[in-house]
């Protein structure tokens, strides 16, 4: 008879560094998206075990660590014996908590497997976000019990070099105290850092004497950096200096649009608040887009122009029903009004022949396409499958050149349900600083589901048919980027941050409390 051997599991104790989900190690990402069962420390920001979260296995099972550390080593280990991998995810560095260490120490004097990754300290990781370097000695520490803490020890590695300590916020005053009895100059420059590598991290800049009044309203994990190195920040603040920091940004897109665009905000240091303004749709009726691609595929068209992503994915959709594929594109040339609309085509294989080198719309496009000739194009005819609210521009220019359209529905636009009230309240009463519209639908629906954005809310548009609309609807446009692309959308809504920041730093104290400039770059100046 054989015996089934029942399935050896494993425990990994993941540091999860500072709270960036962008410093998670490779080796921890792979023990995260590898794990039946994450235990985890309540002191992990909830953004990073969002994504941990979100990239797990959809069976893994997530709870808190709860108890002394025997108690959650025994979670662990019962988990590795029923043949489950298992995950202890902590802030910061595993060893750098005494508690983590005797949970290793217990499941070591087991059979069970284990590894322990490594994380950024939470102390060293935030120093760095702030801009307070830490070269050569130096003394970090991730605290959990302020009374362990050796403040001679401190003391003296303040005047070798620089110290950095990660803190509960309600242990300052004890640090202070501490600090000064150990002769802690109270004139030393000390820097407070509150959300530590997080989208609302602020740091404030005092001494030994004030910081805890200074840090007043700081909640749950800070870092104290000490020293002399603290002067730095002036020049290597670059998390907080990043031009869109602490802007609250509107992006009212089709929810599989936007995550491109929240991306390169988030890299400015926006917050993005994602609202889906357009839903899309099949047409009502097929007919025109299976006629469509019964010409594709036997050499009705001499071109096939996109003008949108969403035309992309329709024509891509509508093929994979026939069991089609790129090779079926083949005498087809293909137009693509802009960058990501020519990536999209790139995607499925095919190298599009004309994206306009100038003003990426139906103008710049038409700009470049060639006029129709009876001898070097025996066939006339082009596809353009697009939206059913698309503008007539294109077809028409395309026909002024001697082609035959055939203008068909790909796709339908509906507006999306309103988004919940507090979204709306905060579009009509200022609480973005910006809006980025991407089409004239999105201007159009965004006001019709959540009303106008407030007058001292920045409006960056993408090009000028979108311009056109917000004016129509009553809106100041503050930002139209020289090409119709989401990245230089948002690179010009970047440079339009940092030409604020350097107006309002040009003014004198007065004005800056009188400027009609709004937002973070302005409150900064206040």
């Amino acid at each position: 008879m054989t015996r089934t051997r029942k399935p050896v599991g494993r425990i990994a104790f993941v540091g999860a560094g500072p709270g960036d989900p962008g410093l998670l190690t490779r080796r921890a990402h792979d023990a995260l998206t590898d794990a039946d069962h994450v235990v985890y420390d309540r002191s992990v920001p909830a953004a990073l075990l969002d994504v941990v979260r979100a990239q797990a296995k959809p069976e893994a099972e997530f709870t808190p660590a709860e108890g002394a550390p025997g108690d959650v080593a025994k979670v662990l280990i019962s988990a590795a014996r029923s043949g489950l991998a298992a995950v202890h995810l902590v802030a910061g560095d595993p060893f750098g908590h005494e508690s983590v260490v005797k949970e290793v120490q217990a499941v070591a004097r087991t059979a069970a497997q284990f590894e322990v990754v490594p994380g950024v300290s939470q102390a060293e990781g935030v120093a760095t976000y702030a801009g307070v370097p830490l070269p050569g000695v130096r003394t970090v520490a991730d605290v959990e019990d302020v009374n362990t803490l050796d403040f001679d020890a401190l003391a003296a590695a303040v005047g070798r070099g620089a110290l950095s300590l990660a803190v509960d916020a309600g242990d300052l005053a004890a640090i202070r105290d501490g600090l000064l009895a150990a002769g802690v100059d109270g004139a030393t420059t000390v820097a407070v850092t509150g959300d530590g590598t997080g989208e609302t991290q602020y740091t404030t800049t005092s001494t030994v004497d004030s910081f805890v009044a200074a840090a007043l309203g700081f909640t749950g994990r800070v870092v104290l950096s000490l020293g002399a190195a603290v002067a730095d920040r002036d020049t290597l603040s670059w998390w907080e200096n990043r031009p869109l920091y602490g802007w609250k940004v509107l992006v009212p897109r089709t929810k599989e649009q936007a995550g491109v665009m929240s991306a390169r905000l988030r890299a400015y240091g926006a917050i993005p608040c994602e609202v889906p303004t357009i839903a899309v749709e099949p047409p009502r009726t097929p007919a025109q887009m299976e006629r469509a691609v019964k010409g594709l595929v036997d050499g009705r068209y001499a071109w096939v122009v996109f003008t949108s992503v969403n035309a992309v994915r329709a024509v891509w959709e509508k093929f994979a029903e026939h069991g089609l594929d790129a090779r079926h594109f083949g005498g087809v040339k293909i137009a693509c009004i802009g960058d990501a609309t020519a990536d999209a085509v790139r995607a499925f294989g095919i190298q599009p022949e004309l994206v306009p080198s100038g003003e990426q719309s139906s103008d710049g496009l038409l700009a470049e396409f060639s006029p129709h000739d009876e001898i070097l194009d025996p066939v006339g005819r082009v596809l353009l499958p697009r939206a059913d609210i698309a503008t007539e521009t294109l077809a028409a220019g395309l026909t002024e050149r001697g082609w035959e359209v055939d203008d068909v529905t790909a796709y339908r636009t509906v507006r999306a349900a309103p988004p919940p009230a507090e979204i709306r309240d905060a579009i009509k009463s200022g609480g973005f600083d910006a809006v980025l519209f991407t089409s004239s639908s999105t201007v159009r629906n965004l006001v019709g589901i959540a009303g106008k954005p407030h007058a001292r809310t920045v409006v960056a548009v993408i090009g000028p048919k979108t311009a056109e609309t917000a004016t129509e609807f009553g809106l100041r446009v503050d930002v139209q980027p020289p090409h119709a692309a989401v990245p230089d959308l948002v690179e010009a809504l970047a440079a339009y941050a940092v030409e604020l920041r350097e107006k309002l730093a040009a003014m004198p104290a007065k004005q800056r409390r009188g400027s009609k400039v709004q937002g973070p770059t302005a409150l900064r100046f206040r």
